[in-house]
């Protein structure tokens, strides 16, 4: 199991084994290093807008959708057309599927400029994916907080520190009951980037 400190404490959680997996050393520094500066000068990174009551906001991150030529992901008011699958990419997914037994046919990537960029509480349940979706989180660069809580009690919050080159597997009913989030930091950050590996399904 993965230890999840509580918010604002030195106390830890051990998040259930059938909703989250964590691997810390999926990839070696060296590897995430080279996989970081190919993805960071080589992807057509977008910003997307969201729309919320009367207004049009800017998301605080760039982000890129890659997949099998058949899959479209959408989310909030925006539809993420496929890039082709890069060497890179097909490598890392091949890697995560014969570790964890999961498949997947598409990677949403999320840029991270620095600590004013983030993801608000969201859960990731869009009908594309399914009943009770497998996510395989990769994270390059900078370490970020990934914090988590319960849908009906906010009281319950948890965080996870995101290593470079680890690998976060999120399943089960996670979606259903826990909300997730990268908070914006005071703190000076350089850049990540995440690679949510997911399988698309057609609707």
């Amino acid at each position: 199991m993965s230890q999840l400190s509580l918010f604002e404490s030195d106390e830890y959680y051990e998040f259930p084994e059938e909703l989250l997996e964590y691997t810390k050393d999926f990839l070696s520094e060296e590897e995430a290093s080279e996989l970081f500066d190919q993805l960071i000068g080589t992807t057509p990174w977008k910003q997307n807008t969201k729309q919320m009551y009367d207004k049009t906001l800017i998301t605080p991150r760039l982000t890129a959708w890659y997949g099998d030529s058949n899959t479209m992901y959408h989310w909030g008011n925006n539809d993420f057309q496929v890039n082709e699958w890069s060497p890179e990419l097909i490598d890392l997914k091949e890697k995560i599927e014969k570790l964890t037994g999961y498949e997947f046919n598409s990677v949403l990537l999320n840029l991270y400029r620095d600590g004013n960029d983030s993801v608000a509480w969201h859960r990731d349940k869009e009908s594309e994916l399914g009943n009770r979706p497998v996510i395989a989180s990769v994270s390059l660069g900078q370490v970020r907080n990934f914090d988590f809580r319960k849908v009906d009690d906010h009281q319950k919050r948890y965080s996870l520190a995101l290593e470079n080159g680890s690998l976060l597997i999120m399943k089960g009913n996670l979606q259903v009951n826990w909300e997730h989030r990268i908070a914006k930091s005071v703190k000076k950050m350089k850049p990540r980037i995440n690679l949510t590996f997911r399988m698309i399904r057609k609707i």
